[in-house]
């Protein structure tokens, strides 16, 4: 005779099958930690820009007086 199946050790199995597939999708921390690298740069080249524009209107603004 058969034991009869553990309800709760089969579904524990199916969780931990699907928590190392979730593992797999996850970011690591290097991944944020270079996102977040490419977001500061990108943040340092808006503020260039800007910077830039803001010179470039204030000559032509100053010409036109």
């Amino acid at each position: 005779m058969s034991e009869p199946e553990n309800l709760v050790l089969n579904l524990l199995r199916e969780m931990r099958g699907e928590m190392g597939d979730m593992r797999n999708e996850m970011a690591t921390k290097n991944d944020v930690a270079e996102v977040r690298s490419e977001v500061k740069s990108l943040r340092a080249d808006v503020a260039s820009d800007l910077i830039s524009v803001e010179q470039r209107l204030s000559v032509r603004i100053a010409h036109l007086n």
